[in-house]
This record gives structure tokens, sequence and C-alpha cells, in this order.
């Protein structure tokens, strides 16, 4: 459980956001969710986690979790895989590769800053 952890030195930042609310641009907000857990199949780097970012009618237009699991569309010559990490692009859903909280959190901005842009033209 602990060597898991041990290899992201950038978790703890992820943790410090549990609970945290930050107010954007056009009336945006984006909330963080992320606290410990014990690894297991589903979650195997041992931190739940949900980033969010929603409107200003409180709709959620992007999300980063690991909160349920998700079974992408099948494919005509893959594998079926179940996981747990996905993003949320308003009602698409597709698989997300957890690398790090770090790469959790710069890819959490990056589409965010895209979607806000997009939006504000």
């Amino acid at each position: 459980m602990e060597s898991a952890r041990r290899t992201d030195d950038t978790l703890v930042n992820l943790l410090m956001l549990h609970g945290e609310i930050f107010p954007m641009d056009n009336g945006y907000w984006t909330k963080f969710e992320a606290y410990l857990v014990e690894p297991s199949v589903h979650i195997p780097q041992g931190v739940r986690y949900s980033l969010t970012l929603h409107d200003k009618h409180n709709i959620r237009v992007l999300g980063f979790d690991n909160a349920h699991g998700f079974k992408p569309k099948k494919k005509k010559y893959g594998a079926h895989k179940f996981t747990w990490d996905h993003q949320h692009r308003l009602q698409i859903i597709k698989p997300y590769e957890y690398e790090s909280a770090a790469q959790l959190l710069d890819d959490f901005w990056r589409e965010a800053e895209m979607i806000m842009a997009y939006l504000r033209r």
C-alpha cells in the first residue's frame, strides 16, 4: 500500500485540495475531492478522487474521477476492460489513465481551460 503512494510525491498536493471550491471566470467553479483509501483492484493508486468543473447553472461540464466503474464502448478487435478512472465531458464518459496526482491535476486544468476558452467565444 505505502510503496505505491511513496512513488507519487505529488499526492500530498492533491490531498490538500480535498473539499476546496474555486470560483472561475464567467460563473464557472471547480470542486476537488481526494482522500486515501486502501488500494484495491479498482483503485490501485490508493486515492479516491473527483475533480469537477461546473457552469454558472451548477451543471458539471467536466469531471475526472474514480468514484464508480465504467465500461468503455466495445472495440471491434480489443479487449473488454472495466475501469474506474475516467473522464466526464458533459454526457460523454471516456477512460482516463491515472499516472500520478500531478498528471491528474495538469490534465484536469488543461481540459478545464480549453472548455472555458471555447465557451467564452
